[in-house]
């Protein structure tokens, strides 16, 4: 690989300039930071490749719907990214719809977008789950997949099942947190930068080693499936297991 283009997501709180940075001082390949891949790589299609991968159903594996409203709605989500939201993506079927935009199928030079879409795969379980990371070219990073695809800890769940419990309402999120605080990642929570960066990396070992994940849960390279364990792989010493400290660290 020779070169990487790490493209912004619009209305994150990841700086990806700081991303690329600790990209380049452990690869050897070029690493680029550009604006936004669905701006650049946007025509008059893309708001219907949009609308034919959203999830209709946690259970159900058809994707899409291209009604009329559905379509302008994709079409003011990409002039206006702060407006999308509260929908899942078949991130597979994005990341072909995207991939045939590039108009290249060489790996020399390693697109990653990061997001500001939730991404889903269809699981062997019958139901669709969150994902961070959609690897392959063009590479998705889904910055507030890092918020609601790893499940969070119990202390969160046993806090919104009593205040159900005594006010028979759902908790306001501000509530959950401030319960819980600091065991998970939260929407623009300032640690986000940081915990992203395993994720980016993640794309770039699958291509050049063919291997996407590490076993080790205290390596960035660990596919983490709950927060303790993405705040553990991400955000706390050391960065690596021993086999990719000695490629990475």
């Amino acid at each position: 690989m020779d070169r990487i283009s790490l493209y912004r997501a619009p209305t994150t709180a990841v700086d990806a300039d700081a991303v690329a940075r600790w990209l380049d001082e452990r690869l050897d390949a070029r690493v680029t930071v550009r604006e936004r891949l669905l701006q650049r790589l946007r025509d008059d299609d893309l708001p219907e490749a949009f609308a034919a991968a959203r999830v209709l159903s946690p259970y159900e594996r058809e994707t899409g719907n291209q009604m009329l409203g559905i379509v302008r709605y994709e079409q003011r989500a990409l002039d206006d990214p702060a407006r999308a939201g509260g929908v899942i993506y078949d991130g597979l079927q994005l990341q072909r719809s995207l991939n045939a935009r590039l108009g290249e199928t060489s790996l020399d030079h390693l697109r990653i977008g990061l997001l500001d879409r939730v991404l889903g795969t269809w699981g062997d379980d019958g139901r669709w789950h969150k994902r961070v990371t959609v690897l392959g070219q063009p590479a998705l990073v889904s910055v507030p997949g890092l918020y609601e695809a790893p499940a969070k800890p119990e202390a969160y769940y046993q806090e919104k099942q009593k205040h159900a419990m005594l006010t028979g309402d759902a908790p306001p999120r501000e509530v959950l947190e401030h319960e819980v605080d600091g065991a998970f990642l939260v929407e623009d929570d300032p640690r986000t930068t940081d915990a992203i960066k395993g994720p980016v990396l993640q794309a770039v070992h699958l291509v050049e080693t063919g291997e996407a994940f590490c076993d080790d849960d205290a390596c960035r390279l660990y596919n983490a499936h709950h927060q303790e364990a993405l705040v553990h792989a991400q955000l706390r010493a050391p960065e690596f297991c021993p086999r990719h400290a000695d490629r990475y660290g």
